[in-house]
């Protein structure tokens, strides 16, 4: 069996969702998928994964190549650097699913097409190596918390945005994380009322406007919103390094935009959240965020130093959008109309019995009723 699409390539895969198209075929540079990048190629209806590294190396329990062939989305790894430079983006590709075979032309690669029961078998090992990872990531996060404590916890001092901003209101911050979509429609009634402060992270701002809102704080790296997000008129904030690099300007420049540098270690997500706290919002509400160490080490990350200073600091006002959803209801219900139709009965009957001359109108209303139906049904029949 062959297939036949378009090919599109980045070496970073929340890069490359922003130009794919539905039917391409998508070439990646992502050892071990995560379950986010998994769902986001199967929303952009890519027809086949090409992998220039290991999409599955058992090392992690991730289930993001596992989720891409139950959905009956193709992946196959082409193990080598090469292949991304040989296959040109935009020209028609060709990939042999019995033999795993590539061809562009004349570029012909051989590469290996994953089979759903290998991995299942290979993913019950890596679950039950997982404890020793568990153990080398807590003693990773240990041994940098003293090295990274000091500048984090006054990160906020280089913060572009006066203190206290956001005093009296609500902030929703919005990252690209396990289950962001689900979470952020299950709080729109309390966006509604409340009018929080909504932050995007990266591509959390494109999350925001399918749902028609606009974010009023762009925070990151640049390298996973769209255009038109970056546009929409919020104010953007680039996450750069300690020493004052900031890369994602060079996106800004690129579209005619400019931004402010929030030079501050950790990650994006960690600088979303020391806005809204910088910014004095009364409760901050994370959708999207990464919890588990799981998560943490499918995007590549050893240890979380920098999330764990991060939430001590903001702890106290930081809770996740689950909670907001259980917790949480507006707006008019079925229940509502009952009860404001049963109190108006209450009143009416409670004036007809007080009021004589009402209740005479009442039983004489009721006579002329009666009357015209028995009419009706003589007539009738």
């Amino acid at each position: 069996m062959t297939i036949e699409g378009i090919l599109r390539k980045d070496r970073v895969t929340k890069r490359l969702i922003l130009r794919l198209k539905r039917g391409n075929i998508a070439l990646i540079c992502h050892r071990d998928i995560d379950s986010i990048a998994s769902q986001a190629l199967l929303g952009a209806g890519v027809r086949c994964v090409l992998n220039c590294q290991t999409s599955f190396s058992g090392e992690i329990p991730t289930t993001g190549a596992l989720f891409l062939l139950r959905e009956k989305v193709p992946v196959v790894d082409l193990n080598g650097d090469d292949a991304f430079e040989k296959l040109k983006d935009g020209k028609t590709v060709t990939v042999d699913l019995t033999s795993g075979r590539v061809m562009q032309g004349e570029v012909q690669l051989q590469g290996t097409v994953l089979d759903e029961a290998q991995i299942e078998k290979s993913l019950e090992k890596a679950r039950r190596r997982f404890k020793e990872l568990v153990n080398e990531f807590a003693e990773n996060t240990l041994t940098h918390l003293k090295a990274q404590g000091n500048r984090l916890l006054y990160a906020e001092e280089f913060l572009p945005v006066p203190p206290g901003l956001f005093a009296g209101r609500a902030a929703v911050v919005v990252i690209r994380g396990p289950g962001y979509k689900e979470d952020l429609r299950a709080i729109r009634n309390f966006i509604r009322d409340r009018k929080p402060v909504l932050i995007g992270v990266d591509g959390g701002a494109d999350a925001l406007l399918e749902l028609g809102l606009r974010p009023d704080f762009i925070v990151g790296d640049m390298d996973s919103v769209s255009d038109e997000a970056l546009r929409c008129g919020a104010r953007l904030i680039v996450h750069g390094y300690e020493d004052g690099r900031a890369p994602g300007l060079n996106r800004l420049k690129e579209i005619g935009l400019e931004g402010a540098v929030f030079p501050s270690g950790g990650t994006s997500e960690d600088a979303g959240y020391l806005l809204a706290h910088n910014g004095g919002a009364d409760v901050i509400i994370a959708v999207g965020a990464r919890f588990s160490a799981l998560e943490f080490l499918e995007k590549g990350r050893k240890g979380m130093a920098s999330t764990f200073l991060v939430r001590l600091k903001v702890g106290d006002r930081l809770i996740d959008a689950k909670g907001v959803r259980v917790l949480y209801s507006s707006g008019f219900r079925w229940w509502h109309i009952g009860a404001l139709v049963a109190a108006g009965a209450v009143a009416w009957a409670t004036l007809v019995v007080t009021s004589p001359s009402l209740g005479q109108f009442v039983r004489t209303l009721w006579l002329w009723f009666r009357t015209s139906v028995e009419q009706l049904w003589l007539r009738w029949w």
